[in-house]
């Protein structure tokens, strides 16, 4: 063979394979959230690129980005909206855009992981989805479970009648302030990182979060019970933008939706083993954990609930109540 034509086919076989490389990975997706690596959303996040990857031979490809190092949740929601993030975690912050995803952490709105499942993959889940896609211009694909807030405080409280003006610290939103206000607390607002001082010189008595926040905030150094009110259930959502969505063909949309549905599945199977671990490992360094009357704080706080959520949802939460 002439050199010409051995050079000329050489030529075309390099082409080929960076035609190949090309089709191999068409895409980049960019996924960043708040949590830490040892998180369960974290390693979803993880196991849905994983799994995307496979579906479309290496045609898109994830990068996943956690500890708010893509950006904080309000920025990547913005970028989605704009073409220049395309993926996060998120929940009720939706709400801004979307009113129906307050009712992603409405207290007391659901009895249990299951009915919260039943609400989330049933027909007010899907309001909520499209919701959020209409006016948000993001898309959910997936939803991960939340573990249950909890009271902490230096003694058993079983009933509202025992909180008796308990000084307790939550977080600066008005729902929160009016629930524990109508169950006879004195809610104080106050940043999450002030709690632990505030705990250990008397300032506030208690606080309330799921146990993964009291575990990794040390407050059994400063509290020595967890009152099981499980006040707050909820869920939050992997969201893909519309913009980015819109871009990918059918069938590529197909593999994000099954990707996110393992990513699903692995989430809560990890979500339940944590939950699991973490009363353990709680009870182990000392606390103990109190049964409540859950009906007797649902049944006080009802009215401070339906007086803050927005007109658009109050007669799906009346409706979530009396189920």
């Amino acid at each position: 063979m002439k050199p010409f034509a051995k050079t000329l086919l050489a030529g075309l076989a390099g082409a080929l394979v960076l035609a190949g490389s090309a089709v191999a990975q068409e895409r980049t997706l960019q996924l960043g959230h708040l949590a830490n690596e040892e998180n369960s959303w974290h390693k979803a996040s993880l196991k849905f690129g994983e799994e995307l990857e496979k579906l479309t031979d290496g045609r898109i490809t994830v990068e996943v980005y956690p500890n708010e190092s893509l950006g904080k949740e309000m920025d990547l929601i913005n970028g989605m909206q704009l073409g220049t993030a395309d993926m996060t975690i998120t929940g009720e912050s939706l709400q801004n855009w979307a009113p129906m995803a307050a009712l992603l952490a409405v207290p007391y709105a659901y009895k249990s992981l299951e009915h919260m499942d039943e609400v989330a993959s049933g027909e007010i889940g899907d309001q909520i989805e499209q919701q959020i896609i209409e006016r948000a211009q993001i898309r959910p694909i997936a939803y991960f479970a939340r573990g249950p807030r909890n009271l902490t405080s230096n003694r058993p409280i079983t009933s509202p009648d025992e909180l008796d003006g308990m000084k307790l610290r939550v977080p600066n939103v008005p729902l929160f302030v009016d629930f524990w206000d109508a169950l006879g607390a004195s809610p104080t607002p106050m940043a999450f990182s002030e709690v632990f001082t505030s705990l250990q010189n008397g300032t506030i008595d208690g606080q309330e979060n799921p146990l993964a926040l009291i575990h990794s905030a040390n407050f059994n150094e400063v509290q020595s019970h967890v009152n099981l009110t499980e006040h707050v259930r909820s869920w939050i959502y992997l969201t893909i933008s519309e913009m980015t969505w819109n871009e990918l063909s059918d069938e590529d949309k197909e593999a994000v939706m099954e990707a996110a549905q393992r990513a699903q599945d692995y989430e809560r199977e990890l979500f339940l083993q944590d939950e699991e671990r973490l009363a353990n490992t709680l009870q182990e360094a000392g606390m103990t954990f109190v049964e409540v009357d859950q009906e007797a704080f649902a049944e006080q706080g009802q009215d401070a609930v339906l007086k803050n959520v927005n007109e658009e949802i109050r007669p799906v939460v009346e409706d979530l109540f009396n189920q």
